[in-house]
């Protein structure tokens, strides 16, 4: 898996999508982007990769596109339309854009240009997405979330936070695990 974490200045979103899609395409990977304030870390989108591909594998999965189901395990929602406020929109948006070609363990290159180890495919993918007119800047978007949004958004509240050791990031992969159960 790879990340690109990134601002994006988006004019009109159908393009960006039907853009990442083409790039999808091109490279045989899967991508989806985020708003970086909906995301606690690397680990929750891994976390999410992981039990989207394995509803896939059962034949589980609520969305038929892999990104959408990655975007409804990451936001731990069944309704995509909920799950979609995760996602970026028209404006600006501090971003994580997630490539992952579905292969288990990611083995192949070692970039590290996002703390990963993404194939070739996945590193070909994340550089075409640096190129889009779109990416404004290409900067850390996961350090020091949002606490307040990933608070709302995954509905974790203060009592919740205080009767646990818990950080933020672990209760959000709880969240996101806790989708699994409750299908």
């Amino acid at each position: 898996m790879e990340l690109l974490e990134c601002t994006l200045t988006v004019d009109d979103l159908d393009a960006f999508v039907a853009d990442i899609g083409e790039i999808g395409d091109r490279h045989d990977v899967t991508i989806q982007a985020f708003d970086a304030d909906y995301v606690a870390d690397r680990a929750h989108l891994e976390r999410a990769v992981e039990l989207a591909d394995r509803a896939i594998a059962r034949g589980e999965n609520v969305a038929r596109d892999r990104a959408v189901e990655i975007l409804l395990y990451a936001a731990g929602r069944r309704q995509i339309d909920r799950a979609l406020e995760m996602g970026v929109d028209d404006g600006e948006t501090h971003a994580v854009i997630l490539v992952d070609d579905g292969s288990t363990g990611n083995e192949g290159v070692r970039d590290g240009s996002d703390g990963g180890s993404g194939t070739e495919q996945e590193v070909a993918a994340r550089k075409s997405l640096e190129d889009l007119d779109a990416v404004t800047a290409t900067e850390s978007t996961l350090e020091g979330f949002d606490e307040e949004t990933l608070c709302a958004f995954f509905d974790i509240t203060d009592a919740e936070r205080e009767v646990t050791d818990a950080d933020l990031g672990d209760l959000v992969r709880e969240r996101v695990a806790l989708l699994e159960v409750e299908k």
